[in-house]
């Protein structure tokens, strides 16, 4: 009976489709499902709609695997959001995968391979054994929409399109624009963008992101903050042709590189190791020691930056070509303004690209690279276009705006061109696979990859801007550039021989100092600073207070041009009031200081010594010297200045840039801003961790206990006058500082200690000795907090405990890569 049923829902079926049911799971032919579409010939055969929305991929018939073409895939941002903070900028890249289109019944899905984890030259049951051992992601799933004669099947990849490739949700929500979250039926795929060329496929979509939350950036920026639309670039791109040498990442050699798991490494080898990133260079005539080469690396300037910045980033950024002519290549490298007509997102161009946002942020180096080999097929530089903007106020501020445009040595404008040359030769390194490093200040401008303060001397009393940025690459560059990519043998001898350049370069008394052991603020490393300059950071800290004492003194309405709002003064004194700020980082790291290098076995530099104790004490009275009084008065000439209001629309570059209080300046707070950065440079749970352990093993050397007392000392030491109420904030900034980090996770047992005890006798002092009138009430107040340890807690829990330090360095989290 019931297969009586099944046969009469059998013939119904047939009676209302016109088929059995083996038909109708059979896809259309070609001809049905491209019927609209315009056909595109190019890395795949492409049929685009624009009518209905759709673009058609006709990918190759499927191998035994279900296997249907394997690609690079890529995303980037035709259209940002213009944010800083958030990042989404134009022309951002996302991460490249290898891609691959597998049928499986009648759908195709988009799997993104894993070949982090490998087993290099092993016969073939080892090599799938440690594929099929680790994870793949498939991404999306579409419907077969036809077949072709040939084999070959069709899927519509609208909706491939129109994914969170970019993380765009994310990175709002890491911003604190909470909420967003893609809009599918606002989103779509754009037939009138796709290009089709031989070795690469290019589509767009538009995204749009809604939340019903928006925070400050996106208030300041959409026309609708609560809709965002971003242009999102894919491309599909051949696999890079063999050929390919692969260079071994080595830690000595200042470039990137990718982690990689080989699984077929023999016993006594590691399996663990790293690929260095890097263009694919070979010369026409191998065994010359000076040739030209198959495929020069070309970048080209953005034509959207303006003149004269278009011509200062290619001058700039053309200083490379120099080390490559050294390293035995001939024309190599060049710079070139981008074509007219030319798609900078287009795979096949290296592009400096000139970003405009909302407010000044980092400028970004990126490469789009084969995750497989390291092999780098195109860069992507991001210049911030407000940055140059905040540098013309500082060299204002520095010299007077009467400067500008008088084509001097110490014209803003000039002067910012100086920087962007820097700026261009630094991010076409990160593209051209280079890593930062932030010891080259200190050896005499080394390198383009550190980050460059300007030099700022004085001549006749002035502060003078002719020395301000150097020109063209140091000694590190030309290393770099031939380490990564000098010619060397294959092999066992080529990998001998890189590592004899690296070792003759630290052997030469080369530093180099990597991020991760320059940023932080208890880095213990001496020499790895950011926006610092000199051979000796603690000479070049004193050296600076006194640059920064004669700019202070002749800040003024001669900072403003003609016209410009009185209200500017007040973003203009910022930079120069806290002048010294990154030098203090600098010279902090003497403290406990341990000069490790990125050493090898062999290399006869494996110790790591510690500063030596007069070095340290050296830099420990420099920093307090940072925290006189007098050092954090404002001149009274300016405080009048200083006050000036403002009318109209609000402008949230100035708003994020002043020091709290609008529109009255406020002296007390601009100290305790620059009180704030000296002490907690000093402060630093790790940097008073690591003294505790060197006065452990060595009682010479200072400990956590001296430099407590000596920076106590230097905080209460007696005050007068208009001097009086700054040091009561510095006081206060010193003991509700030690009394955080005593309670900050992570901070050790010892330090913690050693805080409270200086406290306690503090307050012990305070109490007996409380004085008369202000200071009695200011002293009693921080006895009594001292000793109530409840009362200590919600006061450090207040949000607005300190004021704000307005930023120094771009806004945003991410940095310059």
């Amino acid at each position: 009976m019931t297969r009586n049923i099944w046969l009469c829902s059998a013939a119904a079926l047939v009676l209302l489709t016109g088929a059995p049911a083996s038909a109708r799971d059979k896809a259309p032919a070609a001809a049905e499902a491209t019927a609209g579409a315009q056909r595109q010939e190019g890395l795949l055969p492409v049929y685009v709609d624009k009518a209905k929305g759709r673009i058609l991929l006709s990918l190759p018939a499927p191998d035994a695997d279900g296997v249907s073409g394997r690609f690079l895939y890529l995303t980037a941002l035709r259209a940002g959001l213009g944010s800083a903070p958030v990042g989404l900028d134009r022309a951002a890249i996302g991460d490249t995968q290898v891609l691959v289109f597998r049928r499986l019944g009648k759908k195709v899905f988009a799997e993104y391979e894993n070949p982090r984890f490998r087993a290099a030259g092993a016969p073939a049951p080892e090599q799938t054994a440690a594929r099929e051992a680790f994870a793949t992601s498939i991404v999306w799933a579409g419907e077969v929409a036809g077949t072709e004669g040939d084999g070959r099947i069709l899927v519509d990849i609208s909706s491939f399109l129109t994914r969170d490739v970019m993380g765009a949700a994310d990175a709002l929500k890491r911003a604190d624009e909470k909420g967003y979250r893609l809009v599918p039926e606002l989103s779509a795929a754009d037939p009138s963008m796709v290009k089709v060329f031989p070795e690469n496929l290019e589509f767009e979509a538009r995204q749009t992101y809604q939340s019903d939350t928006p925070g400050p950036e996106s208030r300041n920026i959409a026309p609708d903050a609560k809709l965002i639309t971003l242009q999102v670039r894919h491309s599909l791109v051949k696999l890079p042709d063999p050929g390919y040498e692969v260079r071994r990442f080595d830690p000595r050699a200042g470039v990137f590189g990718s982690t990689v798991l080989d699984y077929a490494a023999p016993l006594g080898a590691d399996i663990v190791g790293q690929v260095a990133h890097r263009f694919r260079l070979e010369k026409t005539d191998p065994t010359a020691a000076r040739s030209p080469v198959k495929k020069p690396i070309v970048f080209y300037v953005d034509r959207a930056a303006p003149e004269p910045i278009r011509t200062a980033l290619k001058e700039g950024a053309a200083w490379w070509a120099q080390a490559f002519e050294a390293a035995g290549y001939q024309d190599a490298y060049r710079v070139e303004i981008l074509p007219e007509g030319v798609d900078p997102l287009d795979v096949r161009y290296n592009v400096i690209n000139w970003v405009d946002r909302a407010t000044r942020g980092w400028s970004v180096g990126q490469s789009v690279r084969d995750p497989r080999t390291g092999e780098i097929l195109k860069g992507s530089v991001l210049l911030g276009a407000l940055r140059v903007r905040q540098d013309m106020l500082i060299f204002e501020g520095l010299v007077g705006a009467d400067k500008v445009g008088t084509g001097g040595p110490n014209d803003p404008v000039e002067v910012s061109l100086a920087r962007l040359r820097q700026l261009a030769a630094h991010e076409v390194g990160h593209s051209l696979g280079f890593a930062h490093n932030f010891a080259g200040s200190t050896q005499g401008r080394a390198s383009v990859m550190d980050y460059p303060a300007p030099r700022v001397t004085l001549v006749a009393g002035k502060p003078d801007l002719s020395d301000a940025y150097g020109v063209g690459l140091g000694a590190w560059d030309r290393f770099i550039v031939d380490w990564l990519y000098g010619q060397v043998p294959s092999g066992a001898a080529g990998e001998a021989a890189l590592a004899a350049k690296a070792r003759a370069e630290m052997a030469s008394g080369a530093r180099y100092v990597t991020d991760g052991d320059s940023r932080p603020a208890g880095a213990a490393q001496p020499w790895g600073a950011l926006w610092d300059d000199g051979a000796d950071p603690v000479a070049e800290l004193t050296r600076m207070m006194g640059v920064r004492r004669a700019a202070l003194d002749r800040f003024g309405l001669s900072a403003l041009r003609a016209g410009e709002p009185v209200a500017s003064l007040r973003r203009k004194y910022v930079p120069i009031f806290l002048l010294h700020r990154y030098q203090v980082d600098a010279a902090a790291k003497q403290l406990a200081g341990i000069d490790y290098p990125y050493a090898v076995k062999g290399d006869a530099r494996e110790a790591a010594p510690i500063v030596p104790a007069a070095g340290q004490r050296a830099a420990l009275e420099a920093l307090l010297a940072t925290l006189r009084p007098a050092e954090l008065d404002t001149p009274e000439a300016l405080i009048p200045l200083l006050s000036a209001g403002q009318s109209g629309d609000g402008d949230r570059q100035f708003e994020i840039e002043v020091f709290d209080g609008d529109p009255v300046f406020d002296p007390l707070t601009a100290a305790d801003v620059a009180a704030g950065l000296t002490i907690e440079a000093l402060t630093a749970p790790d940097r008073l961790g690591r003294l505790v352990e060197q006065h452990r093993r060595d009682a010479a050397l200072p400990g956590a206990g001296e430099v407590l007392d000596r920076l106590i000392a230097t905080a209460f030491a007696p005050a007068a006058g208009r001097s009086a109420e700054i040091a009561r904030r510095v006081q206060t900034r010193a003991v509700l500082d030690l009394a955080e980090v005593s309670r900050r996770a992570g901070t050790s047992p010892a330090v913690s200690a050693e805080i409270d005890q200086r406290l306690a006798d503090l307050a012990a002092r305070l109490k007996a000795s409380p004085g008369e009138g202000a200071d009695r009430a200011h002293r009693l107040r921080l006895a009594g907090l001292i000793a109530d340890r409840d009362e200590m807690a919600r006061v450090l829990a207040q949000p607005k405990l300190k004021p704000t330090v307005p930023p120094g360095m771009p806004i945003g989290d991410d940095g310059d890569w």
